[in-house]
């Protein structure tokens, strides 16, 4: 059985920084490509960021870029996003989700979610 697990949310000043982590099982981790994905108070979902397999390339939306990394580790089948630079509009819950492909935006399983709140 897939099983995408997040943590690491909370809550956090602007300008804070935060670790999520996915802990996946139930699949051949390194064989996917993985996002991040998040949906804030009242709004759509809204793609994140997304990496390759290999962790060769990485991709993320404008609205994150150069504040936001996305990593993975292989030998842990977890999958990281690293939020610097927080701001009250990066208040949502993100969820992680395995990729059809690296440049997919159809995801086929997705973990629970993690509360991310930015707030003073």
């Amino acid at each position: 059985e897939v099983q995408l697990v997040e943590s690491g949310g909370g809550l956090v000043q602007p300008g804070g920084s935060l670790r999520l982590s996915c802990a996946a099982s139930g699949f051949t981790f390194s064989d996917y490509a993985m996002a991040w994905v998040r949906q804030a108070p009242g709004k759509g979902l809204e793609w994140v960021s997304s990496i390759n397999d290999r962790s060769s390339r990485h991709r993320e939306s404008d609205s994150v870029k150069g504040r936001f990394t996305i990593s993975r580790d292989g030998t842990e089948n977890t999958l990281y996003l690293q939020l610097n630079s927080l701001n009250p509009d990066d208040t949502a819950v993100y969820f992680c989700a395995r990729a059809g492909s690296y440049y997919s935006t159809w995801f086929d399983y997705w973990g629970q979610g993690t509360q991310v709140t930015v707030s003073s």
